[in-house]
């Protein structure tokens, strides 16, 4: 009988980098079972029963201090335990720190933080150094230790910070089985000391092993009652398979020079404002792709709020009020997928019909299990805005071929209708063409409007606020935001109507003051949201072999007669502080996606400079594959849903947060006087085929309208007639900036920062930010 595989524990302190630690151990360790525990899942005198169930412990990294109870929890008796239980132990910067506090070292703060810096480190290629070359190592802290009077620990490695002098990198204990380092050996930067000392760990750790003659318990029930399925594993998917036959997608492709994605929405009846619209438009390069979705009154609609028991489900005529039972939200809608599964549809493109809509930035700190003080169900944005599309038009951008499709049974008479009426708006350009009809101005009279924006002294304390919290090791990067409330109230402009809609000219307003790959016009009652974001989030494909793809943008600049790509090049990637802010976000995102899909997780480009239509901006491609025969599985289910376990475990953005992501999400909370909602969050679609591509809402702005309330019967004021009363209603619009704040921003720099990001926005209502503000 063949021995059983090393089980190693793995100490999790709340870091957004643990499932990366966890994959560099695979690699070092092949077929390892990696069991992972919270800090404060069990005490020690607790744990230490079922030590002898495992080859070694990884301590891995995390926020705060070592000297904090709540921050170390049960690392700080870990290298207490008795000999009887004693066995290997790996620490991870936090880990290294506990270590060296624990055997009488001091806990000193750097005077110049590294978050994201690559330093060199110094070693002599013996212990866990053993044939190991140079070093170039990932550093995530700004507490260091030093070794004087700590009389059982032997430095191993060090190196040399301007400002800061030596730092210790790298240490053991004299006696016991403890090794550490105080960089992050699983950073995607990390060169030489990464995989090479996790080798030379486990030689150790084997050889001290059989020297002891210690031999591992095997597993049985006892053990895993208490850390359950190692990782890597793949969330169940739902229980029951699918039983009726996949929808099949009907598709017409057209071929109809000149005609825009504006000028098809106003085919579709996009002027009338009282019904619900969706678009997801590429109106700028590197976008390639539009969605237009063709609703009816029948079209689905699905909305929840955090909190809830329930979803609200409805179409233009009712609403019915849906227990969640056993399911949270997402489970419920992989559920309500996993009966509309389509099949059949063109491989050109990569939507068929399925869900559009956004998710709020409250609904991805809830999956963190982060308290909402400030969330009230009352009068605010649902968290999941969604409609089910079932007949949609796709303009592609490269073929300039316009695809009209269905995957309602029997379509073809609308199929056909609706190519005819988009030949029939081609011929008659100047009837549709959005360039050629009547022209109504965004922008508010004089004294109609008021413009509340941060307030700069208040901005620029929070700024040092956050940096006090990266300094003492709470955060490595913090994504610090603020909304800006702007009312319209003139009782002369145009009222929205069944022929007219505000909302939709400010859209065509913005796709022409700031063209993005990643537009949307969402109209999902009572949410109104208009976006122009640069940044896609998340991708994946349809299965099998389907490929998960995050690209995270950190690092924006923008265009301008001098800004050729030799200075976007210096300015971005020459810069240490945009490549840090990169890279923090990057070796999050990896964590997330190894979390989701098991090992196959891939940068398939670092800090690369993408030309947009505006601006320059500093792009990173994050890739994963689910293990093989997962998708084959998953076919039987709802197609994506092994997508959307991804998007779960990915929300809220990592790039609009900051890492470790449940810390900084918390001192955010802190910071930030009101709830984000729509902004920070993410829209795009799950189609029912399988595939999926999900944006950052930023450069964006949206409206809630409490004339429209779902009730547990019906859409308050759908199809209404006297919902034009001809009284004049004020509109109230937000609009979400910020940027990352680490330990080199500068307030003046990044209040600029924000403001620009705002302006790009705020200049479709006509308004600027003042001078001098």
């Amino acid at each position: 009988m063949s021995p059983e595989p090393p089980r190693i524990l793995l100490v999790d302190s709340y870091d957004s980098f643990t499932y990366n630690l966890a994959a560099l151990c695979r690699k070092a360790i092949p077929n390892c079972y990696m069991h992972i525990i919270k800090n404060d899942d069990i005490e020690l005198k607790d744990l230490s029963l079922y030590l002898p169930y495992f080859s070694s412990v990884i301590v891995g990294p995390g926020p705060g201090s070592p000297d904090i109870p709540e921050d170390i929890g049960l690392v700080k008796d870990l290298w207490k335990i008795d000999d009887a239980h004693l066995l290997p132990v790996f620490g991870v910067c936090l880990g290294l720190q506990s270590l060296a506090l624990e055997n009488g070292a001091n806990l000193r703060r750097l005077s110049v933080v590294k978050h994201g810096h690559v330093s060199t480190v110094e070693h002599n290629g013996t212990d866990i150094f053993k044939g190991v070359g140079p070093v170039d190592a990932v550093r995530y802290h700004s507490l260091h230790v030093e070794l004087s009077g700590a009389k059982d620990i032997e430095e191993l490695a060090s190196t040399h910070d301007e400002g800061n002098g030596r730092v210790v990198m790298a240490l053991r204990h004299r006696t016991r089985p403890f090794w550490a380092v105080q960089y992050h050996p699983e950073s995607v930067l990390t060169r030489g000391g990464g995989i090479e000392v996790m080798l030379n760990f486990w030689r150790l750790a084997r050889t001290w092993t059989f020297s002891r003659g210690r031999v591992t318990r095997p597993w049985d029930q006892k053990a895993d009652a208490i850390f359950g399925v190692p990782w890597p594993y793949v969330r169940p998917l739902p229980s029951a398979p699918r039983v009726n036959t996949p929808l099949s997608a009907s598709t017409i492709r057209l071929s109809i020079p000149g005609l825009s994605a504006p000028d098809i929405c106003e085919v579709l009846g996009v002027d009338d404002d009282s019904s619900p619209f969706v678009m997801l438009e590429s109106a700028a390069h590197p976008g390639r792709f539009t969605i237009i979705g063709c609703l009816t009154s029948t079209s689905l609609r699905v909305t929840y709020t955090i909190g809830n028991s329930f979803v609200h489900l409805g179409n233009g005529e009712s609403c019915d009020q849906i227990d969640l039972g056993s399911h949270d939200v997402w489970s419920w809608l992989t559920s309500f997928m996993n009966k509309r599964k389509v099949s059949g549809g063109s491989s050109e493109i990569p939507f068929w019909g399925g869900l559009v809509g956004y998710l709020s930035y409250e609904l991805g700190t809830d999956s963190l299990r982060v308290s909402a003080d400030r969330v009230s169900s009352q009068t605010r944005h649902p968290d999941v805005n969604l409609v089910f599309v079932e007949r949609s038009i796709i303009l592609d951008s490269t073929s300039g071929h316009i695809y009209v499709q269905s995957i309602t049974e029997d379509d073809n008479e609308w199929l056909t209708e609706m190519a005819e009426q988009l030949h029939s708006a081609a011929r008659n350009y100047s009837t549709y063409s959005s360039y050629n009809t009547t022209s109504y101005s965004t922008k508010a009279r004089p004294n109609t409007s008021t413009v509340i924006l941060p307030d700069r002294d208040l901005y620029r304390s929070r700024i040092n606020l956050a940096k006090e919290h990266l300094f003492a090791g709470e955060s490595y990067e913090l994504c610090l935001t603020a909304n800006t409330h702007i009312t319209l109230n003139d009782p002369l402009a145009p009222k929205a109507s069944s022929t007219y809609s505000p909302s939709w000219q400010r859209y065509k307003h913005l796709r022409e003051l700031n063209p993005a790959p990643h537009a949307a016009y969402l109209r999902l009652h009572p949410t109104t949201l208009l976006a122009s974001s640069p940044e896609r989030f998340l991708s994946y494909t349809r299965p099998p072999g389907t490929t998960y793809k995050l690209c995270p943008v950190k690092g924006t600049l923008r265009k301008g007669p001098h800004i050729t790509r030799a200075v976007a090049e210096q300015a971005l990637r020459g810069s240490q502080k945009e490549v840090a802010e990169n890279l923090m976000i990057v070796d999050l995102i990896r964590h997330d996606m190894h979390g989701a899909v098991g090992e196959n997780v891939e940068v398939k480009q670092f800090c690369t400079v993408e030309e947009c239509k505006t601006v320059w901006q500093l792009v990173s491609v994050i890739e994963g594959q689910s293990a093989e025969g997962t998708d084959k599985t998953a076919s039987h289910y709802a197609n994506g849903a092994l997508g959307w376990e991804v998007l779960r475990r990915s929300l809220p953005p990592g790039s609009m947060t900051g890492a470790p992501k449940k810390r900084s999400v918390e001192i955010l909370q802190t910071l930030e006087d009101e709830e984000r909602n729509v902004y920070s969050g993410i829209f795009g679609y799950w189609c029912a085929g399988g595939g999926g591509d999900w944006s950052v809402t930023i450069r964006s702005c949206f409206k809630y309208d409490d004339r429209y309330e779902c009730d547990a019967h019906s859409w308050t004021e759908f199809n209404n007639p006297d919902f034009y009363p001809g009284v004049h209603e004020p509109e109230h619009w937000v609009i979400g900036a910020g940027g990352a704040i680490t330990a080199l921003s500068d307030p003046d720099a990044e209040w600029d920062e924000m403001l620009a990001k705002l302006q790009s926005v705020l200049r479709v209502f006509g308004a600027a930010v003042p001078r001098g503000h």
